[in-house]
Order: structure tokens, then sequence, then C-alpha cells
């Protein structure tokens, strides 16, 4: 017969035999990108730091959203397309939009440091769109947004501003030239479709 004291050992431990599975389950079913976003797509599983102060920003928050992905630089001819991308957040804001920006010095146009990028910014373009700390957008070492931009559109940006539009699915629409500017006719137009009616 066993001993009495030994039955409480015996049911402890078929009680954690029990729960152990579980627990194995609730672990493996986490998403691997930024754990509690319901219904976040892949491609916004990522969390960046934010340019202003580093600070992590999961990408899982613009869930849902219309996103515009634009690689930027300080020192190039296309930086005053600052201007128009600004307009564009701010006028399409309210129905879905959201520009990111990525500063990026893969074509040696953004020397300066975190602070100095968000300074020059805000000062000269009043730009209030999500910025993100300065990183590589292209080869091995681009981060990783980028890698699955360029997979899911088979190009990677070949200069400053190039630009890639996701829709409220999280899937690939488009990716633009550094030429195509933020007003351009068709390019607003493929923004406001993927937005929907008013």
């Amino acid at each position: 017969m066993r001993h009495p004291l030994l039955q409480p050992v015996s049911l402890l431990a078929a009680a954690l035999a029990c729960l152990l599975p579980a627990v194995a389950v609730a672990q493996n079913a986490a998403p691997t990108g930024n754990p509690g976003a319901a219904g976040c797509p892949p491609i916004l599983q990522h969390t960046f730091p934010r340019l202003q102060d580093e600070k992590p920003q999961a990408l899982c928050q613009y869930t849902g959203k219309v996103v515009l992905v634009v690689n930027t630089a300080s020192f190039c001819g296309f930086t005053p397309q600052y201007k128009g991308l600004e307009a564009l957040d701010s006028k399409y804001r309210s129905r879905g939009l959201v520009v990111l920006g990525f500063p990026s010095n893969d074509f040696s146009q953004e020397t300066g440091t975190n602070k100095e990028i968000a300074d020059f910014c805000e000062s000269t373009f009043g730009v209030k769109f999500p910025m993100f700390a300065k990183s590589s957008v292209r080869g091995a070492d681009a981060n990783p947004l980028f890698k699955e931009l360029a997979q899911a559109s088979g190009t990677t940006p070949k200069w400053n501003f190039y630009k890639y539009l996701i829709g409220r699915d999280g899937k690939v629409v488009e990716s633009y030239s550094s030429m195509t500017s933020p007003d351009d006719r068709g390019f607003v137009r493929d923004v406001e479709k993927q937005l929907g009616p008013q």
C-alpha cells in the first residue's frame, strides 16, 4: 500500500503533467514579431527605434492602415520630397494612411546622427510622420522590413526616397522610384485606391 504522505506529491505531479502541455502550446502560439498584436500582418511584425529618442516602436501599431515606406536622406536632390510626404500624410491620415520614413546612408547622403537628422527634418520640412533610426535599406545589412519589401516587390531601393505602398491587408501593392514625387497623379491615385471611399 502506498504511503499516505506520498499521495499529495503524486497528485501534484499529475496536475503539473496536465498543465505543461498547455503552457507549451501557449508559448508556441505567440507571434514571433510582436507578441500580443492580434491580426498584425507578417510584414509589420518588426520593431525599430524611433528617430527622435530611439525608443522602440512596434510597426504592428499600423495594422489595418495603408502604409507608405520611404528610405530618406538629408543631403539628396530628392530631399525636398519630405515636404510632399508630410503633406500626403497630413491630408490622408484621417482616412488611414501613414508614411514611415527610414533614413539611410546607403547612398552616402545621410551622414548625421539620429538627433541631427530628426532636428533637420522637423526644422526644415516640418516632418511629423513617424521616422525611425538610421539603418541600411539594401544589401546584406538591410533592416528586416526592407529585406521583406525587396522580396515581396522584387526590387530594392535604387536611390533615396524609393517608395513602397502596403495595403491594409499587409500586402505590398507597388514600389515607386525616387523620381515619383509624392504629388504625382498616378501615385496619389494608387494611394487613394488603397484607402477606399471616403
